[in-house]
Order: C-alpha cells, then sequence, then structure tokens
C-alpha cells in the first residue's frame, strides 16, 4: 500500500482514539457505517458473527487514495489486501466496536478472520469474522450483541434491509430480534442528557442515536 493510503488510514484511527478523550459536548461522527451482521451457528452453539461494514463515501475516497496501482480506476481485493489489514491491525484497540454478553456477563471474542474489503459503488466494504472464544449453547437465555462505538467518532447504524442474518447452520426457531432493553434505554437516555440531546434521533427503540447501535437479541425455542 501506498505511504498516502497508511497516512488516511493511521490517522483516522489515531482521531478515533483522541476523541475517546474529548468531553462529550465536543464527540460527534466522523465516519459513518452501515452494518450488516450474519450470526453463526455450529453444532447447536453461537459461534460466532461475520460482519459486512460500508463505509461513507467521503471516509472511503480518503482510504483509498492511491491504491489504484494498476490504474484501471477500479480497486481490485487484492489491491485493498494491504489497507484491509491495516484496518484490522487498527481496529484490535477499539475491540473491533463488537460487544456480547449473557445478561450482564460479557462474552469474550476470539481474533478475526476471512478478513478483506471490497469497493463496489463508490464505497469500501470490510467484511471480517469474529468467532466466540468459547461458544454459546443455543438453549442459553440472554445473549444479545451490539455494534457501536463509545466515543461517539463512528456512527454505526444497522443496514435498513435485512441488516441481522443467521448463518445455514442455525436450529430452527432460532431468531435474531433488534431493540434495546430497558437498561439500555435508560443508558442512552443518560447519554442523550450528558450530549446536551444531539445524540438521539427518534424513538429509542427504533434507533439509538448517532454512535449508538441497537442491541441483537438472540433465541431459540425450547424444544
Amino acid at each position: 500500500m501506498t505511504k498516502s493510503g497508511k497516512s488516511a488510514v493511521a490517522a483516522t484511527l489515531a482521531a478515533a482514539s483522541l476523541a475517546a478523550m474529548a468531553p462529550p459536548a465536543a464527540a460527534h461522527p466522523h465516519v459513518w457505517v452501515n452494518v450488516e451482521t450474519t450470526v453463526l451457528y455450529d453444532a447447536g452453539k453461537v459461534a460466532g458473527f461475520r460482519h459486512r461494514w460500508t463505509f461513507d463515501d467521503m471516509y472511503t475516497a480518503m482510504a483509498v487514495q492511491g491504491l489504484d496501482k494498476n490504474g484501471d480506476n477500479a480497486y481490485s481485493r487484492e489491491e485493498l489486501t494491504e489497507l484491509a489489514q491495516v484496518n484490522i491491525d487498527g481496529l484490535k484497540d477499539f475491540d473491533f466496536f463488537t460487544y456480547a454478553r449473557i445478561k450482564e456477563t460479557p462474552v469474550k471474542l476470539a481474533p478475526p478472520k476471512d478478513y478483506w474489503l471490497e469497493h463496489k459503488d463508490g464505497v469500501l466494504s470490510l467484511n471480517f469474522t469474529i468467532p466466540i472464544a468459547e461458544p454459546v449453547p443455543v438453549e442459553t437465555e440472554g445473549l444479545e450483541f451490539a455494534v457501536y462505538d463509545q466515543t461517539f467518532f463512528i456512527a454505526f447504524d444497522l443496514a435498513k434491509e435485512n441488516p441481522i442474518r443467521l448463518s445455514e447452520g442455525a436450529p430452527a426457531g432460532c431468531s435474531a430480534t433488534v431493540g434495546n432493553s430497558d437498561k439500555d434505554i435508560a443508558d442512552l437516555q443518560k447519554l442523550n442528557e450528558a450530549f446536551a440531546g444531539e445524540l438521539t434521533a427518534g424513538n429509542a427503540n427504533e434507533g439509538t442515536g448517532l454512535g449508538y447501535a441497537s442491541t441483537v437479541h438472540l433465541s431459540c425455542a425450547k424444544t
């Protein structure tokens, strides 16, 4: 990857870390991401999450500068390989913005795999899989996950169409429901007050506002 390409990504990630130290009133999204996630099932357990994150066109234009090595006005998967690695390496410091829990207990995630970037229709999409370190039996109650940036530097929003899917290995009767618990809504309201009401738009159950993605609740019907 060219030096300018690395600098662009490094600058974005550095700004994200600076946003974490900024006072609440100064924190606003600088990158917008549409999230699509496939919940992975294997042998009666929830095994991980396969993400597809599509970035906004402004971030895309900055990130791909100098990466069209053959000058064909397109960006192949091979040309984007180093950028994908830089993104994955940088995201480690932010826990890949992916948080899972069983009720109030965090679920440990393993390092990502199968990651690659696609440039299509003028925007970049980062594809990667995050396994669960110890897969969770599907009958476990209270399993949920969310993708969000606590610093509000990046605004993660679920894609408008079919954002959450279940893999082919999902047992019959399993489902994913998008929506926040009463506790999540209360926490969001506190954050919204701290940010002078700038974070939320509309009903907190429908959209949690800038940078704070909705919680996905996973369940399977008992047999």
